[in-house]
């Protein structure tokens, strides 16, 4: 299934995406789950023209994700360093200030009010400010989306403030993303990150063509020569005078031999200390009678001129000083170039010139470099080899691979968030014991001359959605049961008419069922609507006619209804049974001794009890193979015909299918009410999703959790009522309250990391229904406000 975005005017997910299949006569919910892209990514580090090797990183990075998946997906946000001011391109849309505490506050508002799906962190630690970088955190702190990291740098012996800030950098990333086995062997053992919380993933490398060095040569003046190479920002643990110092003895067996130093001095480098080291290693040139074969070039490198640097050399050399380097980016770019490579043994370099992929020396010992470069130069066939090798074995490295396996990175953190929210048991959410006031201000913003829209974006109607049966339907429902405490009795009888005048326009005499999706432009969109559509309008035409005090609303609704109950017995779908059976029972209240009705409830009663007792298992007590959408109404159906018809089976059905739902849908931690998300739902034979959480699902529960109160009198049912009832007031994984007191409307559920701020109809009216019936079980007149 290809998921809904997670954008600020996504519409609400109204049953979620599944298959089905048939058990007896019904045809039942089987969850499926896959995963979508995330539709907006920001990145946060160094960007480009930024002088540093994270801005090339990241640019790279964001070029690659943009070719691969498409350029409006993702957006950076670059560090910028004191005092300095770049000419960012289009993508950056944000820039944070390095030592500006308020910066960091200010981009975490930005990135949760323009609802990015996830951010990807680029982490070192002197690119951020505070002690240790700590800064970052503070930003992290406040996102409400998913968060990946990629560490650049992963120390094994941190002090205590670069310890501190890995752990808890850990701790709020969703996944990290490492480069090497050397720092995930590290995060496990030093920072004791588990292992399933750590991707692996090369650094990236352009896709460059396997060609002979001597096609760029020219470029650098240095046709015909032999060409070895360092590139990269110059600093001293860079060790590049262990290759000067064993140029003597290589020009000795080869004249021909030129070495060329690429790469600017290091930003932080020259702040503290201008070009010393550079001259220093001039001068050691001179010294050495070396200088006329030894070329500094003292500029950043851009990336297309970096390619020609590693295309003319025949070696690539980097002599770093330690060991204590678990990411070289130029050594990957060499690699993937196909370059002949001698390195000293830091960790970066061990892994991945490992297999005769590259020549392995002691740390500062010229004289062994001395002896494999002569050696490479000599051995023209074994030079290649070693080319082939490496070429073949980064193929995995080139940035449209990287990119891919970025993007599977992503799915992961946003299905751990789905699956297992990060914030659920942090501590316990907003539990209440007094009822909100009704408000139909919502209601009506929603209703115009035709009916109830469907969608809203934010709190203002979508009129591009249209309108639906089943929430003209719901609508109805909630406008019946509000008339006894309407302070203006008009205004709720008069949303009723219109509603009830909605399904009459609906219904299709012609095959004697209702449509749903009617346009804007008033073109219905199909000939025949759902069966659960066709069973919520049965639904509200039976609440009319029992609850309704206005004597025309129920006489329509009387002649709708006779039209309406004889397609219930063909369906197959149980909550179209349920729903249906809601509406007759409604009619047999106004009318108990209607033989017919009597029928069809218990014929749908007994079809909820067969498909119950066909799929029933000791530790799954449920009539499908898996929980999908408006689960609590199956067991409330048993549970309503059975305590009318005296029906003991019915009832016991019903009790314990309830109760082995409401253990389902139970936080373990806090208790809080947890409903199944309908981002995969929950198969018995696979995963449970934990997102997106529905305000159907708690109003389901709720009123399924009240039923069983009034069959059984058991205090425990109407607890559960109340648990289920303050998932809408924030007691819930998100701590975060669905219903908006100021307009009176119910967001449309939360998301992993928040909640969707758009208050649509469905969501409203499931709020509604759910006060409204709370309301009736604690025989509160509800105070009615409609503005």
């Amino acid at each position: 299934m290809s998921l809904p975005k997670t954008l600020p005017f996504r519409k609400p997910l109204r049953i979620g995406s599944s298959v089905s299949r048939v058990i007896g006569s019904a045809q039942v919910i089987e969850p499926t789950v896959s995963l979508s892209l995330p539709s907006r990514i920001a990145i946060i580090g160094n960007y480009l023209p930024r002088q540093c090797g994270i801005a090339t990183f990241t640019t790279d990075l964001c070029d690659a994700v943009s070719g691969e998946y498409g350029t409006e997906r993702l957006f950076a946000l670059p560090v910028n360093d004191p005092d300095s001011e770049y000419g960012y391109p289009e993508r950056v849309r944000f820039e944070l200030t390095e030592e500006e505490l308020s910066s960091y506050h200010r981009a975490a508002e930005f990135l949760n009010f323009t609802n990015v799906d996830l951010v990807c962190v680029q982490h070192e630690y002197g690119i951020f400010g505070g002690k240790a970088g700590s800064h970052i955190l503070e930003l992290l702190q406040r996102l409400r989306m998913p968060v990946v990291t990629t560490l650049h740098t992963v120390l094994r012996d941190p002090n205590p403030d670069q310890h501190r800030v890995m752990v808890e950098l850990a701790e709020l990333s969703d996944r990290l993303i490492v480069m090497s086995q050397h720092s995930s062997d590290f995060l496990q053992e030093i920072f004791q990150v588990p292992a399933n919380k750590i991707d692996v993933i090369p650094h990236g490398v352009p896709n460059l063509a396997f060609v002979d060095p001597n096609f760029y040569k020219d470029r650098f003046a240095v046709g015909g020569k032999s060409v070895l190479l360092t590139f990269g920002l110059l600093s001293p643990n860079k060790g590049v005078e262990t290759v000067i110092q064993a140029m003597p003895r290589i020009l000795s067996h080869n004249s021909n031999v030129m070495y060329i130093v690429a790469g600017a001095t290091h930003p932080h480098i020259r702040k503290r200390e201008g070009d010393r080291y550079r001259e220093s290693l001039q001068l050691l040139a001179k010294d050495l009678g070396v200088e006329k074969n030894v070329i500094f070039h003292n500029r950043f490198v851009s990336p297309e001129e970096m390619m020609e640097f590693i295309g003319c050399a025949d070696i690539y050399i980097t002599p770093y000083k330690n060991e204590a380097q678990v990411v070289s980016g130029t050594l990957a770019y060499a690699l993937g170039a196909g370059k002949a490579v001698i390195s000293t043994p830091y960790w970066h370099a061990l892994e991945l010139l490992d297999q005769r992929r590259g020549i392995i020396v002691p740390f500062n010992d010229e004289n062994a470099i001395a002896e494999q470069t002569i050696h490479l130069l000599e051995n023209e066939a074994e030079r290649h080899a070693m080319r082939k090798r490496a070429y073949v074995y980064s193929r995995n490295m080139v940035w449209k691979c990287v990119a891919q396996d970025y993007m599977r990175s992503f799915q992961k953190a946003r299905a751990d968030r789905m699956w297992n929210s990060r914030l659920a048991g942090s501590r316990p959410g907003n539990r209440i014991a007094q009822l909100p006031q009704v408000r139909l201000n919502h209601l009506s913003r929603m209703t115009d001359d035709t009916g109830m829209l469907q969608h809203a974006i934010f709190a203002v109607p979508n009129y591009h959605e249209g309108y639906a049966t089943d929430d003209n339907a719901r609508a109805l429902i909630v406008s019946i049961l509000a008339e006894p405490g309407a302070m203006n009795a008009e205004s709720p009888k008069t949303l009723a008419s219109r509603y009830l005048a909605f399904l009459w326009l609906a219904f299709n005499a012609a095959n004697g069922r209702f449509r749903n999706f009617l346009s804007y432009s008033r073109e219905w969109q199909e000939a025949q609507g759902s069966e659960d559509s066709h069973g919520r309008a049965l639904w509200s035409l039976g609440t009319a006619i029992h609850q309704s005090g206005n004597e025309n609303l129920r006489g329509l609704a009387g002649r709708l209804f006779e039209l309406a109950v004889p397609a219930v017995l063909s369906f197959t779908s149980p909550r179209s049974w349920a729903f249906s059976l809601f509406g007759i029972q409604e009619y047999l209240d106004r009318f108990p001794g209607d033989r017919s009705a009597q029928r069809h409830r218990d014929l749908l009663a007994a079809k909820l009890l067969k498909i119950y007792q066909i799929t029933r298992t000791p530790d799954w007590n449920w009539f499908e193979e898996g929980l999908a959408y408006s689960n609590a109404r199956l067991p409330q159906a048993l549970l309503l015909a059975g305590s009318r018809a005296s029906n003991k089976e019915w009832l016991a059905a019903g009790l314990e299918s309830l109760t082995w739902l409401e253990k389902q849908q139970r936080c373990t931690i806090n208790g809080h009410f947890v409903p199944i998300g309908s981002q995969g739902f929950y198969s018995k034979t696979g995963g449970r999703a934990r997102f997106d959480q529905q305000p159907l699902e708690a109003n389901a529960t709720v009123c399924a959790c009240l039923e069983a109160y009034r069959a059984t009198g058991e205090e425990r049912w109407r607890t559960q009522a109340w648990t289920a009832f303050n998932w809408f007031l924030g007691d819930n994984d998100l701590k975060t309250s669905l219903y908006d007191p100021s307009t009176g409307g119910c967001r449309d559920g939360l998301h992993a990391d928040r909640a969707n701020e758009n208050q649509g109809a469905e969501s409203t009216l499931s709020f509604l229904m759910a006060l409204l019936e709370m309301q009736q079980l604690e025989v509160v007149t509800p105070e009615l406000t409609l503005r």
